[in-house]
């Protein structure tokens, strides 16, 4: 299995789906959540996205899809060229998939032994040893930092400037056998996952493409249009309610003169809803899953 969708049945049945309605799916992957909207649509459409060339591969042999293969940060873009606007409902399940942390040559996972490259678009030039090898360190402890929430940054990034004026460090296991010491007592997996996690989003710059879905998203619903969001980690949870809530980065809600809400969005549902027990004994990854839902205004 390419990938094993997280929360779908509850994921699709936060789109509302018309029957007649267009839909996109921004993260194809496995292609798990598009048969399930493809099962519910007459004379809709569907629209996918994915920027890694071997889920494109997974395509669905339907006349109601269109497969496109690129980054959902140029979502408008593509939908206005098909002639798709406006949306009745987008789905977003974010994070990366199955087959990526599992095939060792990609670069993902902390088990096993591959180049680093954490690309999730090959064509693009950015990969995660351009990183560790020639950023600098003050940029790498921003990295670590930041997108990695890593204990002591600076000692690693320190620790890897310091290794690669001895040589370059090429592939995931050069990175663990160099930092894996750094990790405090009993947390190994934990602090290498959020080294991995902080490179990977730096290479592929996934919140700031999420930013970009985001608005893009409200300029593309329609009104009453879903938008479905799954995230895995809480950086992109954090942006995701706050854009629901208050069309920003900061949660703040802006008024007019009025005092009437600016927002262009309605919550759903307050709180996020998470898998179950029986899906994570099926599926351990999607413990960390938090499905967040709004609707156009």
């Amino acid at each position: 299995m390419y990938h094993r969708s997280v929360l779908l049945s509850e994921s699709v049945e936060a789109l509302a789906i018309q029957p007649d309605g267009i839909y996109v799916d921004a993260t194809f992957g496995g292609g798990g959540h598009s048969r399930e909207i493809l099962k519910q649509l007459t004379t809709g459409r569907l629209v996918a996205f994915d920027q890694d060339a071997e889920a494109i591969e997974n395509r669905i042999d339907d006349p109601r899809l269109t497969m496109i293969h690129s980054n959902f940060r140029h979502i408008k873009n593509f939908l206005r060229l098909y002639n798709a606007l406006p949306v009745n409902g987008i789905l977003a399940d974010l994070g990366i998939s199955s087959s990526q942390i599992d095939r060792g040559e990609r670069g993902f996972s902390t088990r096993f032994e591959g180049d680093l490259d954490m690309r999730m678009d090959k064509r693009q030039k950015l990969h995660a040893r351009q990183v560790v090898n020639e950023y600098s360190e003050e940029r790498l402890r921003e990295i670590l930092r930041n997108y990695g929430e890593v204990d002591n940054p600076a000692k690693a990034a320190a620790m890897l400037v310091s290794a690669r004026r001895e040589k370059p460090i090429e592939t995931t296991g050069d990175l663990v056998t160099l930092l894996k010491p750094n990790a405090p007592w009993g947390t190994d997996h934990k602090y290498m996952a959020q080294i991995f996690q902080a490179l990977r989003i730096e290479v592929n710059q996934e919140l700031e493409a999420l930013k970009e879905l985001l608005i893009q998203s409200v300029e593309v619903l329609g009104s009453g249009g879903r938008l479905v969001v799954i995230s895995y980690h809480s950086l992109e949870d954090k942006l995701v309610k706050n854009f629901f809530r208050a069309g920003n980065w900061s949660g703040e809600i802006e008024k007019d003169f009025y005092g009437n809400a600016l927002v262009p969005l309605q919550v759903i549902n307050r709180k996020p809803i998470t898998t179950g027990e029986k899906e994570i004994s099926e599926n351990p990854r999607a413990r960390s899953a938090r499905l967040r839902i709004a609707k156009k205004i």
